[in-house]
């Protein structure tokens, strides 16, 4: 069959510059299917004129591979490179009724004694492995281990104030600054019981799970939209006075001539007598009240989860000064160097979604 190639070594493949470029970068690859590694190799090898025989000896193949990637090159170049023909390679080794079956049984059924399934209950009630319940579930992006939190807010001016509070996000107004204000309570200054000992090469730093409390305080904080930049203060208490007493630093801090939109919660110390009558003093101020249960609207709490993550979750702090320090050390080091978190989604795309959930939860309560 053989017997013209047998007779000499075949000629060598000619490679343009680009199809020897994307070649080696393959044939080095650690993270390529193995077998696009070995066709790779076998091509490089054939235009560097080796033999058929020495190269499916040296990249570990059959010679009729070896010719038949050689002729496949030959009549269609790197065109669909790699790709099985249809009918050929590997035959699924999981039936499909199999995988239907681990299908519906994740989603719309719970294992006796448990309220979401594991690789290995799964695993037991199908007689699979749970390596192939753990393949099945990561190719349709099932995720049966995790939870996320919603709200649907029931705020009948929802769609007003959440176009409103996007509109300023998307379309500010000019000579004007935006700020995201909210109150991040009652954090407190917690000590541990023992020494915390240090990371160390092979184990991670570790921590008591128990801890002392040394009091608590409340940061009020202004995120600035277009900058990034922060204006904070921790106060004792979390009442209207400690709100007016902000107000009054936010206006000292902001060029008199701006205007001054502020996205708020609706808390109540927010809405006091005492506020709106400030406020009609000071003109500039226009305050912007998110929808009830819609905090996420808010961009100072992004801001905020920062703020956790980076000082406050891991820190040990012995008395509430040592906690307000490491919040203003924060906040100067954030505030040397801001970056603005950059809101992309619109109004119609949130409501969109928002419309979406309401049907879905119609629907279950219709169902239940």
């Amino acid at each position: 069959m053989y017997a013209a190639e047998m007779s000499h070594t075949a000629a060598p493949l000619v490679l343009e510059e680009g199809q020897r470029e994307l070649l080696e970068s393959v044939a080095r690859s650690g993270t390529s299917q193995h077998r696009l590694v070995q066709r790779a190799r076998v091509l490089l090898a054939a235009a560097d004129g080796l033999s058929n025989s020495e190269i499916a000896s040296r990249v570990g193949v059959s010679r009729p591979t070896v010719l038949a990637w050689r002729a496949e090159f030959t009549q269609r170049g790197l065109w669909r490179f790699g790709q099985v023909a249809p009918g050929r390679g590997r035959k699924p080794s999981i039936p499909q009724e199999v995988v239907d079956r681990v299908v519906e049984l994740t989603l719309h059924h719970r294992p006796a004694g448990a309220t979401h399934w594991s690789v290995r209950s799964m695993a037991r009630q199908v007689g699979i492995s749970p390596a192939t319940v753990a393949r099945i579930w990561q190719a349709r992006g099932l995720k049966p281990h995790l939870v996320t939190t919603f709200k649907l807010s029931t705020d009948p001016r929802f769609e007003q104030k959440l176009v409103d509070v996007v509109g300023l996000y998307l379309n500010p107004p000019d000579k004007a600054v935006v700020l995201c204000m909210d109150e991040k309570s009652q954090i407190q200054a917690l000590d541990r019981t023992q020494p915390t000992l240090p990371l160390k090469p092979g184990r991670a730093g570790t921590m008591t799970h128990d801890y002392k409390r040394n009091g608590t305080t409340t940061l009020f904080a202004a995120l600035d939209v277009l900058t990034g930049n922060v204006i904070g203060k921790c106060f004792d208490r979390h009442r209207h006075q400690e709100f007016l007493r902000f107000l009054r630093m936010i206006d000292s801090q902001v060029p008199r001539k701006l205007q001054i939109h502020m996205i708020v919660d609706n808390y109540g110390t927010h809405t006091k007598p005492e506020v709106k009558a400030w406020l009609a003093k000071h003109p500039r101020f226009h305050l912007h009240f998110t929808p009830t249960s819609s905090s996420w609207l808010n961009l100072v709490e992004r801001w905020f989860r920062e703020l956790t993550d980076k000082m406050i979750r891991r820190g040990v702090f012995a008395s509430v000064d040592d906690l307000i320090a490491a919040i203003e050390e924060y906040l100067r080091v954030h505030n040397n160097d801001p970056k603005p978190f950059v809101w992309t989604a619109t109004a119609e795309q949130i409501l969109a979604k928002v419309r979406r959930g309401r049907v879905t939860l119609q629907q279950l309560s219709t169902q239940n």
